[in-house]
């Protein structure tokens, strides 16, 4: 006689099928999702249904005629002013700060987190808006018909383009032909982030909150989204591979630094690596 299996998908299992296609990927819920690895009894249709409660909030003081304009500035606000979302600048590296679930519920979060609930609002609302993997501070960016509208979520300000480029000044510098450095364009660093890009972006905050604390268990958990994210993103191996190593999953280290070799023979830190798994080998 056969049974059904009938247990509930592991998280990593329920954030590889959430993220499998680009074109159907759900960029909140896969977000929402990354906090089970901390809070696994975590209900995310609840979270999810928290997000629709307050658009339908906002739903409710709109025209239905409304423009893009008056839309915008409803949901500004609301979000900014009324609720009083905003950066967590006390705790900015408390790993809560990127756990949307969290970021709900203190209303403090970092931009990233900020920015994906103010997204989600906004695509609800009709707002055409994306968001922005601007270096160092993750943007929101609205197409008016006057032009766009680039918005701090971090503080709900928006600014101007003196201030973004002045903001860019640290990482915009590159080799001209002539071997001089030349200023990249603004509009370079101001293009949407894909949905893909932008849980990167948050694993990657994450994967550096647990490094800094020296907490390998939970690096590799970040680490092993990443993977799934981005099979051919080989930094990711090499950094689960030396956490693992940390954990004493000397096997696992093992195959994860090799991978990250074969296919980055040249990468500046192929020595170090090499010299590790040397090490590594000795336990096997």
């Amino acid at each position: 006689m056969n049974h059904l299996n009938l247990s509930a998908p592991s998280p990593l299992d329920y954030f590889s099928a959430l993220v499998q296609s680009d074109d159907e990927l759900p960029l909140l819920e896969a977000a929402v999702s990354i906090a089970q690895d901390e809070y696994p009894e975590l209900d995310i249709q609840q979270v999810l249904g928290d997000v629709d409660q307050l658009l339908a909030r906002i739903k409710r003081r709109l025209a239905a005629d409304a423009t893009h304009v008056q839309r915008l500035r409803v949901l500004n606000q609301f979000f900014f002013r009324e609720l009083s979302f905003g950066g967590n600048v006390n705790h900015y590296y408390d790993p809560d700060n990127s756990y949307i679930h969290a970021v709900l519920r203190t209303r403090r979060g970092i931009p990233i987190t900020l920015a994906l609930i103010w997204l989600e609002l906004a695509q609800g609302l009709g707002i055409p808006a994306a968001g922005v993997s601007f270096p160092g501070h993750f943007m929101i960016k609205v197409s008016l018909a006057k032009g766009q509208v680039v918005i701090d979520p971090f503080t709900g300000q928006s600014l101007s383009r003196e201030e973004l480029s002045e903001r860019l000044q640290p990482f915009q510098r590159a080799k001209d032909a002539g071997g001089g450095e030349a200023e990249l364009p603004l509009a370079l660093f101001l293009r949407n982030a894909a949905p893909r890009d932008i849980l990167m972006r948050m694993l990657g905050n994450l994967k550096e909150i647990h490094h800094a604390q020296n907490d390998w268990a939970r690096q590799v958990a970040v680490l092993d989204r990443m993977v799934i994210l981005q099979p051919e993103h080989w930094p990711s191996y090499r950094d689960r591979g030396l956490a693992r190593a940390e954990l004493g999953l000397h096997q696992q280290a093992l195959a994860d630094l090799e991978r990250y070799l074969v296919n980055e023979p040249h990468a500046d830190d192929s020595e170090a690596i090499a010299l590790r798994l040397q090490s590594l080998r000795r336990f096997i």
